[in-house]
């Protein structure tokens, strides 16, 4: 059975600044990038825990797209019970470390 993706607000405001930082409406292979990470997110529909545990916390798991040096990770949860994954942040792949508040159960 397939899980839904769920994006938080954060995650979609991380999403709609990248959208514009990469001038995708502008540019054909900017815009071409930006489907492939939200096609990559929503692929987790499929198997949501294929992508490793992130170094944050063991309750997370993060998805690397792209290519170095312009990799990015999308950082989600998996609530099984639920068959739901929750899109927490989308982050380039060079910043610190997430500092995580209460990622929850």
């Amino acid at each position: 059975m397939a899980y839904v993706v769920d994006l938080t607000a954060r995650a979609e405001r991380d999403l709609a600044r990248l959208y514009a930082y990469l001038d995708a409406e502008r540019s054909e292979a900017a815009l071409e990038w930006y489907r492939g990470i939200k096609a990559a997110i929503l692929s987790l529909e499929q198997r949501p825990n294929r992508c490793p545990v992130a170094p944050e916390n063991e309750k997370l798991r993060h998805l690397l797209y792209g290519n170095k040096p312009h990799i990015y990770r999308a950082i989600y949860r998996v609530l099984d019970k639920e068959k739901r994954v929750e899109m927490l942040h989308i982050r380039h792949g060079a910043r610190l470390r997430l500092r995580i508040k209460n990622a929850g159960d």
